[in-house]
């Protein structure tokens, strides 16, 4: 799936959604070997940068998230929609994708 570049100076999610910066993926294995950009994985490892207010309950109030801004997280390999800020990598994705807060 090709990520969508933005060139934009804000960006605010909205409802349960969080916008997490990319962790770099791994340029050797534990044995030394470098691998090749086509080897490497997916990294399912970030940090918070922005979050939105929360779900919505039924009488109009949001349910907070329970993630906070500068927390590294773990979340679904294939969850979200990858973006592209300038040289950066992030993704933006729903609370419930993430799957453990990680330190």
């Amino acid at each position: 799936m090709a990520a969508i570049a933005l060139s934009v100076s804000t960006l605010k999610p909205l409802g349960d959604r969080v916008f997490i910066k990319v962790s770099e993926s791994e340029e050797k294995t534990a044995g030394g070997i470098l691998l090749p950009d086509s080897a490497k994985e997916k990294p399912q490892v970030g940090e918070i940068v922005a979050a939105g207010p929360g779900k919505r309950n039924d009488d109009g109030t949001h349910q907070a998230i329970d993630v906070a801004v500068g927390d590294k997280v773990l979340y679904s390999k294939y969850a979200g929609t990858d973006i592209k800020l300038g040289t950066e990598d992030y993704v933006l994705l729903s609370e419930k994708d993430i799957l453990a807060i990680v330190s």
